[in-house]
C-alpha cells in the first residue's frame, strides 16, 4: 500500500485545514487507517483512526470535538478535517494504515504503511 497525504499549510490560530491521504497499491477493506503527528523534538504520536469497513472513529483526547477523520472508500481516500486549530498542532502529520481493525489503535508500532508527511504549522 502506498500513500500519499497533502493537505498541509501554514494557518492562523483558530483556523481550518484539511488534510487528505490518497491510498494505492491495494484496495483497503478489513484495514485501519490513522493519522499521527510529529512535533520537532517530540515523539510521533496517535491523532485520529478510522476502521475502513466499519466506519468508526477514535481520536486522542487533545483533539476530540475539533478534528474529524472521515474515508471515502470507493475512492480509497481519507481525509483529517483539523478545526480550532491552535499553536500545540504544529507538526508533520502522517497518514498509516495498519492490516488489522483490533485495538489499539494509537500504537504508531503496529501500523504497516506510511505516507511521507505533510507539515501542518499553526500560528499565534
Amino acid at each position: 500500500v502506498q500513500l500519499q497525504a497533502s493537505g498541509g499549510g501554514l494557518v492562523q490560530a483558530g483556523g481550518s485545514l484539511r488534510l487528505s491521504c490518497a491510498a494505492s497499491g491495494r484496495t483497503l477493506s478489513s484495514y485501519t487507517l490513522g493519522w499521527f503527528r510529529q512535533a520537532p523534538g517530540k515523539e510521533r504520536e496517535f491523532v485520529a483512526a478510522i476502521r475502513w469497513s466499519a466506519g468508526s472513529t477514535y481520536y486522542a483526547d487533545s483533539v476530540k470535538g475539533r478534528f474529524t477523520i472521515s474515508r471515502e472508500r470507493a475512492k480509497n481516500t481519507a481525509a483529517l478535517q483539523m478545526n480550532s486549530l491552535k499553536p500545540e498542532d504544529t507538526a508533520v502529520y502522517y497518514c498509516a494504515v495498519r492490516i488489522s481493525t483490533a485495538p489499539p489503535m494509537g500504537d504508531p508500532g503496529r501500523y504497516n504503511f506510511w505516507g511521507q508527511g505533510t507539515l501542518v504549522t499553526v500560528s499565534s
